[in-house]
């Protein structure tokens, strides 16, 4: 099965599925000497696990990480650093009416048709659960970068939607509340919508901003590997992603180029930022800043239509533990994938120039 790794000279590859024994990674590239913080890594896996609030899936797994090479005395060796997420909450007979049928907008009836054979037990290797390999990684690579920071947040549910921007936020109020709004009467109207849309056995999507800040110039390539396209990689290759936009995105086409180019201070920064911290494919020292899209989870809790593998049309309802609305355990994630592309050409960005 191909695809299953991420990077070059900071490179993740995963393995497992949602319902089986465990699921894992080996992250190699790392530096030696990287004094890790052990409850740095679990507090960014406690952010994403499943069961902590009302609003999400009530799955318990206590999403500790083992592990087993790469690191020595609290520090990492420079060598592959091997680990496991274990399973431990999996109720697999929740999935068994779905075993000869699809279900409409997921990956069922694409790895099907790709694989000819597929573990249908929570998505298998579909699944967003292997996520949780990503926020290991994520956690590990902003150690190696501690000077970047890195800030997402829930910006839309639905059609309620965050207008200000993040030069007006608090970040530290990110935490505050369940949903990961940092604007606490947003955040509250934002969850009384999801509970309303879980109540009724429907999903609802929502948009997550990231910004990534103290950057050094000169991070990322000017061709194929132009650093917003890794970004976007990394993003839409998240569970449940449709879109990915950064700096001024869609609505720059809005503006003429004379509104809409950065003007240089004499130090190099520049007094507004369209370009959303990159230019050319290589960041310019400002802040990263992007926005994601998550459409509505396809698992619905309620009576649908679709076909078996035989193409006969079949009524079923969704059963099993769910989120109604991904977004919020989410944020995590996009801070990891969005750590393991700066550390990437954080290594890279070393063998450009003596």
């Amino acid at each position: 099965m191909a695809g299953n790794s991420f990077g070059e000279a900071f490179n993740l590859m995963t393995f497992g599925e949602s319902h089986g024994e465990a699921l894992g990674g080996i992250i190699d590239g790392c530096p030696a000497g990287v004094s890790l913080d052990m409850d740095a890594i679990q507090r960014e896996l406690d952010r994403r696990k499943p069961g902590q609030s009302a609003i999400v899936t009530q799955r318990k797994e206590p999403d500790t990480a083992e592990f087993f090479s790469g690191i020595f005395e609290g520090k990492t060796t420079g060598t592959p650093i091997g680990f496991l997420v274990r399973n431990s909450n999996q109720k697999s007979k929740d999935y068994s009416h779905i075993k000869d049928s699809y279900r409409p907008s997921h990956a069922d009836f694409t790895y099907d048709k790709k694989y000819g054979f597929r573990d249908y037990r929570g998505g298998g290797r579909s699944s967003a659960r292997e996520t949780v390999c990503r926020v290991v990684a994520g956690a590990i690579a902003r150690q190696m970068i501690p000077e970047m920071q890195f800030n997402a947040y829930v910006s839309q549910v639905g059609s309620l939607k965050l207008e200000k921007s993040y030069g007006e936020l608090d970040f530290s109020l990110t935490e505050s509340n369940p949903v990961r709004c940092p604007d606490p009467e947003l955040a509250s109207a934002m969850e009384q919508k999801i509970r309303e849309v879980r109540k009724a056995g429907d999903t609802i999507g929502g948009v997550i901003t990231c910004v990534i800040q103290n950057i050094p110039a000169g991070l990322g390539e000017p061709v194929f590997d132009k650093l917003h396209a890794r970004l976007g990689q990394a993003m839409l290759s998240i569970n449940a992603v449709k879109g990915f936009e950064y700096g001024s995105g869609f609505e720059g086409v809005e503006l003429r180029g004379s509104q809409h180019n950065d003007t240089f201070a004499p130090d190099g920064s520049t007094l507004t930022n369209h370009s959303g911290g990159i230019q050319g494919g290589i960041s310019n020292g400002m802040d990263i800043y992007f926005r994601v899209a998550f459409k509505p989870v396809a698992t619905l809790l309620q009576e649908y239509q679709t076909i078996d593998k035989e193409g006969n049309t079949v009524s079923l309802q969704g059963k099993g533990r769910h989120d109604p609305c991904v977004v919020p355990r989410a944020v995590p994630i996009v801070e990891a994938m969005a750590a393991l592309v700066m550390a990437d050409f954080y290594l890279l960005g070393r063998l450009s120039k003596i």
